[in-house]
């Protein structure tokens, strides 16, 4: 009895210790986001001197950081926005389409080629980007995809490591036999796909969706290297714009539209997080 309960009592401290981790963890990545909402409401004095103060009497600032961060410079925010949107979209739809099919053929092609051909796309996720920014920023404007509606192919290229992925070992655990019937229909390769295996695919491509759309919203150095910047400005360049004179920053008016631009993708994630976790599992585990 007296061994029973020294176990009960030892897996409880246990379980508390971690609890107490896990908490400490979650505040360590808690914080930053809560600085960027404290700091947002604050003047661009205090931000500086009181950064860990919370935004009251003469610190406030209201909504003037935000209205501020909106109509600095020429340069409109809306646009930006709506760049950012574009962006992230188009990129999104195409690693999808492209990818799902690309592995749908790997998957199924049990040859040298596709087998070759998975294991690069496997490496390319360890591929630092900094190896190849300058290649990249040259080739892109030399194939004229420095728009934002031509960028979405590079995105393709540095999206479809983890996509095919995650997309190979969930096809792998879809019966051959339900393709196989489709083809005695009369189905083709194509109808195949997108009438037997896309519906199917519902889980990974939440999933990867989910994950896709984070990185290229938040994505910074790619569209700064290849975008004009002169003419197209996602949100996270427009931030970097907020300088005045003599390369000064208002500190209030950059936490505001960093805020803005975090709100989208923390509300979308903490929405669909539920997805992330089943199609990870669908595809990773069952492949």
């Amino acid at each position: 009895m007296n061994n029973k309960t020294h176990t009960l009592s030892a897996e409880r401290r246990n379980k508390t210790i971690l609890s107490v981790v896990l908490a400490v963890i979650c505040v360590i990545y808690v914080l930053p986001v809560l600085m960027v909402l404290i700091n947002s409401f604050k003047l661009n004095t205090f931000v500086k001197t009181d950064t860990f103060a919370l935004p009251t009497g003469e610190m406030w600032a209201g909504m003037s950081n935000f209205v501020k961060g909106m109509t600095f410079g020429n340069y409109p925010f809306w646009k930006s926005v709506c760049y950012s949107v574009v962006i992230t979209v188009l990129s999104t739809a195409l690693i999808l389409v492209c990818t799902s099919m690309a592995a749908w053929y790997i998957a199924r092609v049990n040859s040298v080629f596709c087998k070759a051909l998975y294991f690069l796309c496997v490496f390319s996720m360890v591929v630092p980007f900094q190896m190849v920014m300058f290649t990249l920023s040259r080739t892109a404007d030399q194939l004229h995809l420095n728009t934002p509606f031509t960028i979405p192919i590079v995105y393709l290229g540095f999206g479809a490591g983890l996509a095919i992925f995650m997309f190979v070992g969930f096809v792998k655990s879809i019966p051959l036999e339900i393709e196989e019937a489709a083809a005695i229909d009369g189905c083709g390769p194509l109808r195949t796909f997108f009438l037997v295996v896309w519906p199917m695919l519902k889980p990974t491509m939440i999933s990867v969706g989910i994950l896709e759309i984070m990185w290229v919203w938040n994505d910074y150095l790619l569209p700064y290297l290849v975008l004009d910047r002169n003419l197209y400005r996602t949100i996270t360049i427009h931030v970097q714009y907020l300088k005045g004179s003599y390369g000064t920053v208002d500190l209030g008016a950059t936490m505001a539209l960093i805020l803005l631009s975090i709100i989208p993708v923390i509300v979308f994630y903490l929405t669909c997080q539920k997805h992330i976790i089943k199609g990870v599992a669908a595809g990773a585990v069952k492949g």
